[in-house]
């Protein structure tokens, strides 16, 4: 389990390139207790999420440099990424992408203009519950 050594309020990484909408769920999240790291684009949004260990990732599928089915495959591949949930809110509809998403380890799909953002804020917090029960399970 990550250990934090000065705030214990769980963070949350966003990658999303749309500023507005960047700035006003990050901006919910942090109302709700999260701490929040944003990234514009896929390479910042990696970089960020190994320095960080984020509890969980929110995470556009269209970015610039690298998009998010990327970032999910290689976070997929890294043994100590691979654990954190990453949830996909998007604009693709298709079911293809979201069995492209599912399969890379998406753990929840939402496709941004079906939720408000109060649901996208309890979508993250019962994200971490789900994680944190499994890791009390494993301990």
């Amino acid at each position: 389990m990550h250990t934090r050594t000065h705030d214990a309020r769980p963070l949350v990484l966003f990658l999303e390139d749309e500023r507005a909408l960047q700035r006003l769920v990050s901006s919910a999240l942090s109302a709700e207790g999260f701490r929040v790291q944003s990234a514009l684009d896929g390479e910042d949004g990696l970089r960020l999420i190994r320095n960080s260990r984020p509890d969980a990732i929110l995470l556009d599928l269209i970015l610039p440099k690298r998009d998010g089915f990327s970032v999910l495959a290689e976070l997929k591949e890294e043994r100590l990424l691979a654990d954190i949930p990453a949830i996909v809110l998007t604009n693709l509809e298709s079911s293809a992408d979201m069995r492209r998403a599912y399969a890379l380890g998406a753990v929840t799909y939402l496709v941004k203009a079906n939720y408000t953002l109060s649901e996208i804020v309890e979508k993250v917090k019962g994200c971490l519950r789900q994680k944190w029960e499994t890791e009390k399970e494993s301990d």
